[in-house]
């Protein structure tokens, strides 16, 4: 199983948005230039993030885009939900499935065990976690820390 390209950059647009767009929107062009991603691309990233309520756009000459929610509260589950829709493993554990062997399948339970634990990880871990997780890395414990991060013990 593999993450897309949405999702990966997705949530580094996020976290883009994140940590320069607490003030004011941010432009897809500038969020292009810090990732090295191409507008196009990210463009197509905001119709399902806009959607699924995790950022809005703003517009205008001083307009761009902002996060929806405080980003403490945008989980990577939200975001893989977003970008790449239900994340079952396997097709038997989706909504909408009528798999005739349901019942019989060995494998079944385990897989619907495991897509379950994964979502559960991806809900504890929101982009703030992202964010100040990185800045420590990247600080060393030094004081360089955006003020979103506060105190948060290393």
């Amino acid at each position: 199983m593999r993450l897309t390209t949405r999702t990966r950059y997705g949530t580094r647009m996020l976290l883009d948005l994140a940590e320069h767009g607490r003030d004011n929107p941010v432009r897809i062009g500038d969020i292009a230039a810090r990732q090295v991603i191409s507008i196009k691309y990210l463009e197509k990233l905001t119709r399902p993030l806009k959607r699924a309520g995790l950022i809005k756009s703003v517009r205008g000459s001083k307009g761009g885009h902002l996060l929806a929610k405080a980003p403490g509260e945008i989980s990577l589950s939200e975001i893989v939900r977003a970008l790449e829709g239900d994340f079952q493993l396997v097709k038997c554990w989706d909504e909408n499935s009528c798999c005739p062997r349901m019942s019989a399948c060995r494998t079944s339970r385990l897989w619907g065990e495991v897509s379950a634990t994964l979502d559960e990880k991806l809900a504890s871990i929101s982009l703030l976690d992202l964010l100040c997780d990185s800045v420590r890395g990247a600080n060393a414990g030094g004081d360089g820390r955006p003020s979103l991060c506060g105190a948060k013990k290393s």
